[in-house]
């Protein structure tokens, strides 16, 4: 009698476990940061899997010797900080990005007020014939911005001849050299700055600038004091992400100028190339293109502290 009085109470006991196990899986998969989990692994697992395990095959890397045989530490880093070529290659490449992404954000900025003051169908046409330059497949349009400096059969010199002028070495002088790959960068990137801005305008609300208008405020100032607060996060994270974009660039200057004349061009992405893949020391290639991630990391630590410090505000 007792043991037979046991074994229903047991039986039961598991069992209202295992409904309450079951309903708390029940309801942890009805979490919505369950479902949101859920949705983005696939992207998490590709996002490991191209950027994060690179990422750390790269730093293991950049500790071997030129045959990958050794562990030598911090030997290669050592060695770049020492060459006058890599030298050259910090101050090109911070030179590149910051200028361009300043020119962009600039001329982007103005192209956004421009369509934004534009009515009707016509800005969707302005819109597309702007976007057409961020479109086109990069290589392919450097590639005839390339011709257009060409020494020999450049149609940038034929108009100067044109006009009495001599023809200028767009590719053969260092400091024109630069010129020129910045001037590519800023007629590639700006399209996306114009965009980005353009939404973030469409979003400030109306209410804001007649409100100013009441107030007696000028455009100078409807821009300082309503569009530019409106709009500063949005134009920190453009920035930031131009920022990241324009230092690991290599299509340009690749195509321009291989880096030339005498390195006046070479940037971090083409100087990783040429010394780890055309001179086989790939260590030493994984540690140049290493050398971008503090910079970037302060950088970006200055710009979202920035972000979200504005962010509190106007949550307060």
């Amino acid at each position: 009698m007792a043991d037979g009085s046991t074994v229903p109470v047991q039986v039961l006991g598991s069992g209202r476990v295992a409904d309450r196990r079951a309903g708390g899986m029940r309801r942890f998969a009805r979490r919505r940061s369950t479902i949101a989990f859920m949705l983005a692994l696939p992207l998490i697992l590709l996002i490991a899997g191209l950027v994060i395990y690179p990422a750390i095959y790269a730093m293991w890397l950049s500790t071997l010797n030129r045959k990958m045989t050794a562990f030598i530490g911090l030997a290669n880093f050592r060695f770049l900080l020492h060459r006058d070529t890599f030298q050259l290659v910090v101050f090109q490449s911070c030179l590149f990005a910051i200028t361009a992404v300043i020119f962009k954000a600039l001329i982007g900025f103005v192209l956004a007020h421009l369509m934004h003051n534009i009515s009707g169908p016509s800005q969707r046409i302005w819109r597309g014939l702007l976007l057409v330059p961020w479109v086109i497949p990069l290589a392919l349009s450097t590639l005839t911005w390339w011709w257009m400096f060409d020494p020999s059969y450049s149609s940038l010199n034929w108009i100067l001849n044109q006009l009495g002028f001599a023809s200028v070495p767009w590719l053969g002088v260092g400091w024109i050299a630069r010129f020129c790959t910045i001037l590519v960068n800023v007629w590639y990137g700006t399209p996306f700055f114009m965009i980005m801005y353009l939404a973030a305008l469409k979003s400030v609300p109306e209410q804001l600038y007649e409100a100013a208008s009441i107030d007696g405020a000028s455009a100078l100032q409807k821009l300082r004091f309503v569009t530019l607060p409106m709009m500063r996060n949005i134009i920190s994270i453009t920035v930031l992400f131009s920022l990241i974009v324009t230092f690991g660039d290599f299509d340009i200057v690749r195509i321009l100028t291989n880096g030339g004349p005498l390195d006046m061009t070479q940037i971090f992405a083409t100087y990783a190339f040429q010394v780890g893949i055309q001179s086989g020391d790939i260590p030493l290639g994984a540690a140049v293109s290493l050398f971008m991630v503090p910079i970037l990391a302060v950088g970006a630590y200055f710009i979202l502290r920035g972000v979200t410090r504005r962010s509190a505000e106007i949550g307060a």
